[in-house]
């Protein structure tokens, strides 16, 4: 038996905001019954089929390190370029992992601490 991933589920304290954070990296737009204040916010994946992003208010805040964090490919543009704009948005560095070579990945944290990592988009892996 097998089941699919119908969401991926961020613990934080404020969902709306941080779905705002995520929906600007990702391009997934906010389920039309999002508001803030809400204890839950979800970002739809844009072909309607790949799981959802679901934001869930906890009353606790981060205590650790994410034992799952999501891996960010660009698509767009260069993987320091995706990363300077993240910066932009309001994530944060955590770790630079980028190599002499322009191998390596960046980690960084969104706005509530949570930590994620930037890898070469595909035109820099060929």
């Amino acid at each position: 038996m097998t089941a699919l991933i119908r969401h991926i589920t961020v613990d934080c304290a404020d969902p709306y905001t941080l779905a705002g954070f995520w929906s600007e990296v990702t391009g997934y737009p906010r389920h039309p019954s999002d508001e803030p204040g809400a204890d839950q916010a979800l970002l739809v994946a844009p072909d309607g089929e790949g799981p959802g992003v679901l934001f869930s208010r906890v009353p606790e805040g981060k205590s650790g390190k994410n034992r799952v964090h999501l891996d960010l490919q660009p698509t767009d543009c260069k993987r320091d370029e995706q990363v300077d704009h993240l910066l932009t948005l309001g994530a944060t560095m955590v770790s630079d992992q980028r190599n002499a070579d322009g191998t390596g990945w960046v980690v960084l944290a969104d706005p509530e601490g949570n930590e994620f990592c930037v890898e070469r988009s595909l035109s820099e892996r060929a």
